[in-house]
C-alpha cells in the first residue's frame, strides 16, 4: 500500500486556523503567565478553550460524535505541530496529555455508558481528567511490569490500594484511570485491569503535587493513595487481566501525539535563532554568515524535517493498522525527543544572553519544558532496549535463539 502524506484541504485550513489562534491568543497568554499553569486556576483553561470554540479549533482530534473535529494521525499531526508552537494551544485545543491520550482510550476501549459518562463531558471540556499507572520505586515506572497496586474484588466491585506518582493532572480532576493488579504480582507480564474513578471516592487521596522542571502540563504532576478505595463493577474499564494490552490502545497513539506537540515548540525555538542570526551583527558580520552558526541552524533544520517525516510516516502506520506501528512509535518518541531538545538547545546558543534570559523571549522556558520530555512516556533508553530487541527478533527466530 503506498505511504499517503498528503494533507486534505480541510486539514490544511484547521492548521492555518490554529497557527493563527496560537499566535493571537496562545502566545499572548503564555506570556502572560510565564509558561507556568501548574497551579493555574481553571478559569484560565475554560477562558482559552472558550476562545478556540469560538475560533473553530477546538478538539481537533475529538470524534465528531463527542463535537470534535475527527482527525485521524495524519490530521492531527498537521494541526497539533500548529497548537505545539505555544505552551498552552494544546491545553486550549483540549488535546493536551493526559486528556487527548484518555479520550482515545475511552472512545476504543469503554462502554456506551461509560463514554456517557466520561468521554462526552471531557471532550466537550467540561472536565478534566489523568491516568494514574506510575508507581514510586519499587513499582512501576519504565518497566509496567513492576505493578504494585492492587485491585481486589468485594461485593459489587473492586477494592484498590497503592501508591501512584507523577500523575499529570490530577490535581481537580474529575476521574482517574487507574491501572492495578488483579492476578499475579511485580514483575509478571499481564495480570492488569483498569478502573475509573471518580474524584470524590472515599479512599482515593491526593498526597502533594510534585515540584518539576516542566510548568506547562496543566494543575502539574501529583501523588495519589488508594487505601481501600472502592469502586463498582460498572468502573472497570475494559477486560479483567488485560490492562496492559488495553493500554497500549492509548500509548502508541499518546507517545505520537507528544512528538507532534513538543515538535512544534522546536520549530518556535528555530523561528527565534533564525530571527536573531539574521539581525544580530558581531565580528563584522550577521551571526548567520558565520559558519558554526550556519551549522547549527542547518542540523535544526534538518532535525525538525526529519522528525516531522517520522511522525508522518508512524501516523501513517497506525491510522492504517500497519503492524510495523509499534516499532516506529518507538523510533519516532526516541529521535523526535532527542531531536526537540537539541534544537531547543542550539537555538539557546545562538542566542546567547537572550537565550538563557526569562523575560525577554522563551527560550529558557522552552528548555525546561522539553527537557522532561525524553523521559516522559518513556525514557530513551527503554525505547531503545524494544526497538533493538524487535529488530533482532526475526535473526534469533532463524537460529532458535530465546527472544529474552
Amino acid at each position: 500500500m503506498p505511504i499517503q502524506f498528503d494533507v486534505d484541504p480541510t486539514v490544511a485550513q484547521l492548521a492555518e486556523a490554529t497557527s493563527e489562534f496560537v499566535r493571537e491568543v496562545a502566545v499572548p497568554a503564555e506570556r502572560e503567565c510565564g509558561g507556568s499553569v501548574h497551579d493555574a486556576p481553571e478559569a484560565v483553561r475554560e477562558r482559552l478553550q472558550k476562545a478556540a470554540r469560538d475560533a473553530g479549533v477546538f478538539a481537533p482530534h475529538a470524534p465528531k460524535r463527542w463535537g470534535g473535529h475527527g482527525l485521524d494521525l495524519r490530521g492531527q499531526a498537521v494541526v497539533f505541530e500548529a497548537a505545539g508552537y505555544s505552551l498552552l494551544g494544546p491545553l486550549a485545543l483540549n488535546c493536551a496529555a493526559p486528556d487527548e491520550g484518555n479520550m482515545h482510550l475511552l472512545e476504543k476501549v469503554a462502554t456506551e455508558e461509560q463514554k456517557q459518562t466520561y468521554l462526552r463531558p471531557l471532550a466537550a471540556g467540561e472536565t478534566r481528567s489523568c491516568f494514574a499507572m506510575t508507581e514510586p520505586a519499587p513499582g512501576a515506572g519504565a518497566d509496567p511490569r513492576l505493578l504494585r497496586t492492587t485491585a481486589t474484588r468485594v461485593p459489587g466491585g473492586w477494592r484498590i490500594d497503592g501508591r501512584k506518582w507523577f500523575i499529570t493532572g490530577a490535581q481537580g480532576s474529575a476521574f482517574t484511570i487507574v491501572m492495578a493488579r488483579t492476578s499475579g504480582g511485580p514483575g509478571d507480564r499481564g495480570g492488569a485491569t483498569m478502573f475509573l474513578v471518580d474524584a470524590d471516592t472515599p479512599g482515593m487521596r491526593l498526597v502533594r503535587t510534585i515540584e518539576t522542571l516542566d510548568e506547562s502540563l496543566f494543575a502539574g504532576h501529583s501523588e495519589i493513595v488508594f487505601d481501600g478505595c472502592v469502586v463498582g463493577e460498572e468502573q472497570r474499564l475494559g477486560a479483567v487481566d488485560r490492562g496492559f494490552e488495553a493500554a497500549q490502545v492509548r500509548l502508541a497513539p499518546a507517545r505520537l501525539t507528544h512528538c507532534m506537540r513538543w515538535l512544534g515548540a522546536a520549530r518556535r525555538a528555530q523561528d527565534i535563532a533564525l530571527e536573531r542570526a539574521g539581525s544580530r551583527m558581531a565580528f563584522g558580520s550577521a551571526l548567520a554568515d558565520l559558519g558554526m552558526v550556519q551549522q547549527m541552524l542547518a542540523d535544526s533544520e534538518i532535525d525538525i524535517e526529519a522528525s516531522r517525516a517520522l511522525i508522518l510516516r508512524t501516523a501513517w502506520e497506525l491510522d492504517t493498522g500497519s503492524g510495523a506501528a509499534s516499532q516506529l512509535s518507538s523510533v519516532s518518541k526516541t529521535f523526535v525527543a532527542e531531536a526537540v531538545n537539541r534544537v531547543v538547545d542550539r537555538a539557546v546558543q545562538i542566542c546567547g544572553a537572550l537565550g538563557v534570559s526569562a523575560a525577554d523571549a522563551p527560550l529558557a522556558r522552552l528548555f525546561r519544558e522539553v527537557r522532561p520530555f525524553r523521559i516522559y512516556d518513556g525514557p530513551s533508553e527503554t525505547h531503545r532496549f524494544a526497538i533493538a530487541r524487535r529488530a533482532v527478533r526475526p535473526y534469533r527466530q532463524l537460529t532458535g535463539a530465546a527472544d529474552s
